[in-house]
C-alpha cells in the first residue's frame, strides 16, 4: 500500500514538473491583496540593490514598552518596503513594517512597527525564551558589526514579547541558537497590527571600538505566519535565510561607541537530594555545592570563558529512543557551558539547509562534548575548565581544557581540545583540530586529530573534506577516518555525493562514530518545482543510493530509496519514501525478545508521514511504515499530538509502536511521553515532561521551575526520576535548587 501511495505522489509531482503554470508566470496578490496585472513582475532579489539605514542618536530617554511612541523615535529614519522571500519571491509584502534604529552611549534601540489588517489573527503561541520562530509572526534582524559579511547575532520578536537570541557563523552555514545576550524586550499587539521595542547595551555585542564610525551588515525580516510569508528588507531567494551576510544592507549612523570591558561573572549556588540505586554511594544525600563561570571579551573578536565547579543540574533528561539498528544512539548535547560557541569546535560530517548529504554528526563527529563528564547517561564532576574561541589573525580559534574529579571507579581525567580554521578566498576553509583525553588510570590516553577544507564556490556548489585519525595505547590496525563530497543545490535542481572511510580502529575517545571499519559511498538527485497547485509550496521529488563496504570489498549494506516531500504554504509537510536494503551481518545482533543471526538479507519498506503546520492550535506528526525487517517483519506507527490552547499553555503527547516478528512471533517496542508547558509570563515557566520506554520498562519524569529574576539570571527548581515501572524501584531521583545571578562589568 505504502509503494502504491508513493507512486501516486511520485505521478503528481511529474505532472506539476509538465505543468505550464509556475509562480514566475502567475499573476500573485501585491501589497493590498490584489492581482497584479501581466506587466508587474518579480524583481530579481539577489540581482536587487542592497539597502541601507541610517541609526539615529536619541536626544531623549526611551521606555522599552512595546508601543513605539516616544517623540524621539519620529527623528529617525524608516526602513520600509519589505520584498517577500516567500511564498511569492520578489514580491511587495502584503503588509507594511516600519523599522527604526536608535541610539546612545549605552545601548542600542530597535522600533518596529508590524502593521495588519488582521491583529486578531496573528499567530503567537509561544512565551518561552528561544520559541521555534518558524511556527509564530515575527520579526528578526541580524548585525553583522564586524561587516566580515560572515558572522552575525541575530535576533526574532513574537508578538507575546517572546525572544529568540542566536549567532550565525560562515555565512549562515552554521548557527549556535544558544547564545544568549542581555537585552530588553518589549512587544504589544493594538488595533493596527503589533509592535515590538528591543534595547541592546553594547556591552553585548563585539565590535571594533576604535573606529569613530561604525558600518554593520543589517537585514530585517517580517514574517506573517498564516500566509506562510517571510519579507525581507534586503531581498533574498526564498531558500535564504536572514543571516546569510552576503546579501544583507547595512546600518550606518553609529559614531562614538565604546565597549566596555566586556567581563561577566555568573555565579552559582546549589542544593539537593539525590536518591534511587544508580547513582553512586558518594552522591547519594543531601548535597550543597557551589561554582562560578567568567566570561572575558580579551579583544572584540576573541573570548575567555572560565568555569570552576561546573553544575549541569537544570539540564532536562534525555529523550527515550527506539533503536532497532545495531549500531549505538547519538545523543546531543544540552549542557550550557558546551553549547555555546559549540560551532568552533564542529569537526567531521556536517549539516547544510536545504542539501542531502547522506551524512550529518549524528554519524560522525570527532569531538562530541558528552564524552565530558557524563558516564553512561550519569554525570561526573567537572572540576574546573577554560575555553578561548574567536578569531585572531590566524583566523577562527578555539581552544578548550576540563579536569573532571574521580569518581566511584573513574579516574581523575583531563581534557584538551585545540581547533583552528582559516578562510581563504572568501571561499574556502581549511582547519585542523587535536584532542586529547588524558587519564590518572591504566587507560593512559586517546587522543585524535584531523584536517578539513570545506568550500562553498559558484553560488551553489558546496565541497566538504575531511581527514582524521585516532591513537590509544596497544591498538594497532587502521586508525584513520576520511571523506570526500561535493554537493549542488540550486533552485531546481540538487545534486550530492559522498564517500567516507572508517578504520577498523578508529576509536575517537572524545567523539562520536556510529560504523568503523567500512567504505561508504552515497549519491542523490532530486528536483524542487514550485509548482502551480493549490496549496503547494513546493514539491522535491528524488532518488538516493548508498552503500557500505568492509575494508576488503564485501558489501554490508546497500539501500537504495525513492521519496516525495510536498511542502505546503501553511508549513505542513508530507514525506513518503520507499527503501530496497540490503544487510550483511557477520555476526548475530539482539532485540528485546528476538535475535537476528548473522546472514545475509534483502528486504523493502515503506514510509509515510505528515506533519501538520505547527501555527495551528492543534497540531501534530503522524507516521506509518512497515516491510521486511531481516528475516521478518516490522511495522511501526507514531506520532505526535501538540494543543495550544492559549500562549500560556500547552500539551504533548507522543507515542510509537513498533511490531517486530522475527520468527513468527511478534512483539512490541513502544515508547510514550506526554508534556506540559505553563507560561505565566516570558520569565516565569513550568514544564513536566514524562517517558514510558515499553522495551527498558522505566518511567521517566522531569519537572522544571524557571525563574529568569533579571537578564541572564535564573532560579531553577527541578524534580528528575527514573523508575522501574515492573518493580516499582526508583532508579535515580533528584531534587534540586540553584540559583545563578550575572555581574556585567
Amino acid at each position: 500500500m505504502l509503494h502504491t501511495l508513493l507512486a501516486t505522489c511520485m505521478s503528481l509531482a511529474i505532472c506539476a514538473l509538465v505543468s505550464p503554470g509556475s509562480l514566475s508566470g502567475q499573476a500573485r496578490p501585491d501589497g493590498n491583496g490584489e492581482a497584479l496585472g501581466a506587466e508587474a513582475f518579480p524583481i530579481d532579489p539577489e540581482a536587487a540593490p542592497r539597502p541601507a539605514l541610517r541609526a539615529t542618536r536619541a536626544d531623549g530617554p526611551i521606555t522599552v514598552d512595546g508601543r513605539v511612541d516616544e517623540e524621539v523615535w519620529g527623528l529617525a529614519e524608516v526602513a520600509t518596503d519589505f520584498v517577500q522571500s516567500k511564498p511569492n519571491t520578489g514580491y511587495p509584502a502584503s503588509e507594511r513594517t516600519e523599522v527604526r534604529f536608535l541610539y546612545d552611549d549605552e545601548r542600542l534601540y530597535i522600533g518596529a512597527i508590524m502593521y495588519d489588517r488582521e491583529p486578531e489573527l496573528l499567530v503567537a503561541q509561544r512565551m518561552e525564551q528561544d520559541f521555534l520562530s518558524p511556527d509564530e509572526d515575527v520579526f528578526g534582524f541580524a548585525l553583522d558589526t564586524f561587516l566580515d559579511r560572515a558572522n552575525a547575532y541575530y535576533i526574532f520578536v513574537n508578538p507575546n514579547g517572546a525572544l529568540r537570541d542566536a549567532q550565525s557563523y560562515d555565512n549562515s552555514r552554521a548557527s549556535n541558537a544558544e547564545w544568549e545576550g542581555v537585552m530588553d524586550v518589549s512587544a504589544t499587539v493594538h488595533e493596527d497590527g503589533w509592535s515590538a521595542e528591543i534595547a541592546i547595551p553594547f556591552t553585548t555585542l563585539r565590535f571594533d571600538s576604535t573606529l569613530d564610525e561604525q558600518v554593520w551588515g543589517l537585514n530585517m525580516v517580517r514574517r506573517v505566519r498564516r500566509r506562510g510569508e517571510d519579507a525581507l528588507w534586503a531581498p533574498v531567494d526564498f531558500r535564504t535565510r536572514v543571516h546569510k551576510m552576503d546579501q544583507a544592507g547595512t546600518l550606518t549612523g553609529l559614531r562614538g561607541l565604546r565597549a566596555g570591558r566586556n567581563v561577566t561573572v555568573k555565579p552559582y549556588v546549589l542544593g539537593g537530594d539525590v536518591s534511587g540505586t544508580l547513582p553512586a554511594r558518594s552522591e547519594l544525600g543531601g548535597t550543597a555545592d557551589g561554582g562560578l563561570d567568567v566570561k572575558w571579551g580579551v579583544t572584540p573578536r576573541m573570548t575567555a570563558d572560565l568555569t570552576w565547579r561546573t553544575d549541569f543540574s537544570q539540564v532536562e533528561v534525555d529523550q527515550e529512543q527506539v533503536n532497532l539498528t545495531r549500531f549505538s544512539l547519538f545523543f546531543p548535547e544540552k549542557r550550557e557551558f558546551f553549547i555555546e560557541n559549540a560551532g568552533t569546535f564542529q569537526f567531521g560530517d556536517l549539516s547544510e539547509r536545504e542539501y542531502r548529504l547522506g551524512a550529518a554528526p549524528r554519524d560522525f563527529t570527532l569531538f562530541h562534548s558528552r564524552r565530558i563528564g557524563l558516564e553512561g547517561g550519569q554525570p561526573v564532576p567537572i572540576l574546573a575548565g577554560a575555553r578561548m574561541t574567536g578569531r585572531s589573525g590566524l583566523g577562527q580559534v578555539g581552544i578548550l581544557h576540563m579536569r573532571t574529579e574521580r569518581f566511584d571507579s573513574l579516574p581523575r581525567e583531563s581534557f584538551t581540545v585545540a581547533r583552528l580554521r582559516r578562510t581563504l578566498f572568501d571561499a574556502v576553509d581549511v582547519g585542523g583540530i587535536f584532542i586529547n583525553r588524558q587519564s590518572t588510570g591504566p587507560d593512559g590516553y586517546n587522543r585524535s586529530w584531523g584536517v578539513d577544507a570545506n568550500a562553498r564556490v559558484l553560488g551553489n556548489l558546496i565541497v566538504h573534506s575531511y581527514l582524521a585519525a585516532s591513537h590509544e595505547p596497544g591498538v594497532s590496525g587502521d586508525n584513520r577516518a576520511g571523506r570526500v563530497s561535493a554537493a549542488w543545490r540550486g533552485p531546481f535542481w540538487d545534486v550530492s555525493a559522498l564517500y567516507r572511510t572508517f578504520g577498523e580502529s578508529f576509536n575517537p575517545g572524545v567523539g562520536f562514530v556510529r560504523r568503523t571499519g567500512i567504505r561508504h559511498s552515497y549519491a542523490t538527485i532530486g528536483v524542487h518545482p514550485r509548482p502551480a497547485l493549490p496549496t503547494v509550496s513546493e514539491l522535491n521529488p528524488y532518488v538516493e543510493v548508498e552503500h557500505f563496504t568492509a575494508p576488503g570489498g564485501m558489501l554490508e549494506t546497500r539501500n537504495l530509496v525513492g521519496g516525495l516531500t510536498i511542502a505546503f504554504l501553511d508549513g505542513g509537510r508530507l514525506q513518503a519514501t520507499a527503501t530496497d536494503r540490503y544487510e550483511g551481518l557477520d555476526e548475530d545482533f539482539d532485540l528485546r525478545e528476538g535475535t537476528v543471526p548473522a546472514g545475509r538479507y534483502g528486504f523493502r519498506e515503506g514510509a509515510l508521514s505528515y506533519t501538520a503546520s505547527a501555527a495551528r492550535t492543534l497540531a501534530g506528526t503522524a507516521r506509518v511504515s512497515g516491510g521486511g525487517y531481516f528475516q521478518g517483519e516490522r511495522r511501526s506507527i507514531g506520532g505526535s499530538l501538540v494543543w495550544r490552547p492559549d500562549a500560556h499553555l500547552a500539551f504533548d503527547l507522543g507515542a510509537d509502536h513498533n511490531v517486530i516478528d522475527l520468527t513468527g512471533e511478534s512483539f512490541t517496542v513502544d515508547v510514550l511521553s506526554g508534556r506540559v508547558d505553563y507560561s505565566y509570563s516570558t520569565r516565569l515557566l513550568v514544564g513536566t515532561w514524562l517517558q514510558y520506554n515499553d522495551a527498558t520498562g522505566e518511567l521517566v519524569t522531569n519537572v522544571r521551575l524557571n525563574f529568569i529574576h533579571s537578564p541572564l539570571s535564573d532560579l531553577f527548581l527541578v524534580y528528575a526520576e527514573r523508575r522501574d515501572t515492573g518493580s516499582g524501584t526508583v532508579l535515580d531521583r533528584r531534587l534540586s535548587a540553584k540559583l545563578t545571578k550575572l555581574f556585567a562589568f
